[in-house]
This record gives structure tokens, sequence and C-alpha cells, in this order.
């Protein structure tokens, strides 16, 4: 490959990191501060670019260049966000999440599979109770929030309303994607023990706050079961429309998942690794996501779908799940 080929192949390698109308050009003349004309002739090629703006491109599009030219040295390139980053708090976490399903929405072509060891996270964001819940759980526990000592679990914190409202657009984006999820009973009891934990805690949440948080948990339940049945997302309490997204739902009997994401965007793959538990770090890396592909291919085949069909093995799915519910509802009443 000569050497205006490599780059022309490299503006496109860039092209394919930013959403469908967001212009490249645009992109490129305002990083290297340079005209429109002048990153046209670089991005064709008729003009070389020089290391340092390399450099500044990598950055900034997050791109490894020894990926890019298929230098082979067992070595994956993550991007993401660390736990520790003292500017990094909650709140930058919920517009984390959004901006980055907001992304994904932005494709025409777009599909999202996810491998779950419990309920995938954003769905709590569509029930108050729980989202507050939830949101008390990663900023008391994982985020570096700290309640002052005797500090009681509110429906109501002081900043509530404003996460609600962007876990809100984030559910309603994320019913926007079409999505492929591969479950296991035991997805539901993650959020059981934090319920439990917090109660037997030193009265954290109080009696009657754990069973409102039990019934909201089982009405999510219901919820889901439904978008299975029908085979398409939507929001609680909502009627479906005709444009939802699709939905396929697997069970999984031998495998719990570890809260990998894959994304479809157009013809290029992300897979997205869940770490320090709240944390995403994503690749690009072909030969990485072509291998996550398969092998959430192969789950996939050893699983049962339930999702529009098999109602017998849909019903006995989630009865499970609400029989869980029920039992460790009634061991605190």
């Amino acid at each position: 490959m000569d050497t205006a080929s490599a780059q022309q192949l490299f503006f496109q390698h860039l092209k394919g990191k930013v959403s469908p109308h967001i212009s490249i050009v645009d992109e490129v003349a305002e990083l290297l501060d340079i005209s429109n004309d002048s990153a046209y002739r670089r991005i064709r090629a008729e003009k070389p670019i020089s290391f340092e703006e390399i450099r500044k491109l990598c950055m900034h599009f997050k791109v490894s260049l020894d990926q890019f030219l298929n230098l082979q040295n067992d070595a994956f390139i993550f991007n993401g966000r660390l736990g520790n980053q003292a500017d990094f708090g909650f709140d930058q976490w919920l517009n984390e999440v959004l901006r980055q399903y907001t992304y994904i929405s932005s494709f025409e072509k777009k599909h999202i599979y996810f491998l779950l060891k419990d309920l995938p996270f954003n769905i709590h964001f569509q029930i108050p109770e729980l989202a507050a819940f939830k949101f008390f759980v990663w900023m008391r526990c994982y985020l570096g929030f700290r309640g002052e000592t005797g500090v009681k679990f509110s429906f109501d914190y002081p900043g509530f309303k404003e996460h609600f409202n962007i876990g809100s657009q984030i559910v309603r984006i994320y019913n926007s994607i079409p999505t492929t999820e591969i479950w296991n009973t035991e997805g539901i009891n993650t959020t059981i023990r934090q319920i439990e934990y917090y109660h037997e805690a030193g009265g954290i949440i109080s009696t009657e706050q754990a069973l409102i948080l039990f019934e909201q948990l089982e009405r999510l339940v219901t919820h889901i079961e439904k978008e299975a049945e029908l085979g398409c997302k939507f929001q609680i309490d909502e009627a479906t429309g005709a444009n939802a997204a699709e939905y396929r739902l697997f069970n999984n009997e031998l495998i719990l998942g570890d809260n990998t994401l894959l994304a479809e965007l157009g013809d290029v793959q992300v897979t997205f690794i869940n770490h320090s538990f709240m944390h995403f770090m994503g690749t690009r890396d072909k030969l990485f996501n072509e291998a996550m592909f398969t092998n959430l291919n192969n789950l996939m085949q050893k699983s049962t779908l339930i999702s529009t069909r098999d109602e017998r093995e849909r019903k006995r799915f989630f009865n499970c799940l609400r029989d869980e519910i029920h039992r460790r509802k009634q061991k605190i009443t």
C-alpha cells in the first residue's frame, strides 16, 4: 500500500468513528486549526499529514495506529473511564451513558447484543422508585459518595429529579435501538440482595420502602415479559408503537453473563466491557469484535429464545423471577 492510499484509508477509518450526521471535514479542520479546503486536501491525500497531525487525530478519535496498520502485537486497545477519577462523579456517569446510547442510536443500521449477569441497568430508570434506589446504591458504594452518618434512603433525595430526567432519556433512546439480550434467572438477584442489604444494614431503607421496591421490581419484570411476548421494546405503561424496536430475549441456563455489550454501528462493531462494577471500556478492534460476535452467536445457539415464541418457556422463566421476588419479600414481612 502506498502512502497516499494509506492516508485515504486512515481518514475513512476516522469517518467511521463519528456519528453519520457529523462532517468529518469540519471535525478535522477544527482539530488541526486549518481551513476546510486544507482538510479536504489531507482527506483526499493531496497533501501529506504530519506526525503531529496524526498524533492529534489519533488522540481525538481514540484510534490505535498500530491497530489501523494491522501490526500484530497481541494487544487490544480499549477506551473508557477509570472509577477513581475525581472529576467523574455520578452526574457525569449518567450523561456519559446518555451520550453513548445517543451515539449508537444515530446510526441507521444498529443493534445491541447484551450478555447479562444482572438486569440491564438502564431499565430500572423508567420506574421512579427503582431509579431512586439504584442511583442511591451506585452513588453510595461505587462512585465515592458518602452520606452523613445516619442518613436514610429517600425516594426523593436532593438531585433525584435531575437524575431521573436523564435516566428517562436513556430509557427512551435504549428502547429505540433493536436489542438482543442473553439472560439467566440469577440476574434478578443483584437488585434483590441490594434491597435486603440496605434494609438489614441499620435500617437505611425501611420495611415499607423495601416492600415498595419489591413491588416495583415485580412490575418491571412483568413489563419485560410483555416486551418479550410482543418482541419489541416500549416504555412501561405505554402502548407499543408501529415502529417499536425489535427485542429478542434468550435464556441461558448454564452461563451467567458478565454485562458485556456489543453494538453494531453500520458496518462497524464496538464491544463494551464492564469494569469496576459501573464503568465500561470499549474497543473497535476488528479481530476482537469478530471473536466476541462469534462467542455471542454460540451462546445464543445454546440458549432458549423466549421472545415472540415458546410461550411455555417464557412463562416458566418469568414466573421463576416473580417467585424469587415473592420469596425474598416474605422474609422481611
